[in-house]
């Protein structure tokens, strides 16, 4: 289950940074990297939302599993 919290947490992080490119450069990383085919786009945007989904239900148990160490 680590692997899994830290690949989510990864992906959560990366959309965070193209949130921020958005934000302050007008400017859509995916969007730009995934023009030609808009369905990987949407795909990478419902992964995003699934990890946020994850890391929201698993919060208590990823402290959890982490604090041990």
């Amino acid at each position: 289950m680590k692997f899994l919290d830290v690949i989510a947490a990864v992906i959560l992080v990366l959309a965070g940074l193209n949130w921020g490119l958005v934000g302050i450069f007008e400017f859509n990383l995916i969007a730009f990297i995934f023009s030609k085919s808009p369905w990987t786009a949407r795909g990478i945007y419902i992964l995003i939302g699934l990890c946020a989904i994850y890391q929201i239900y698993q919060w208590r148990a990823i402290q959890r599993r982490w604090s041990k160490f």
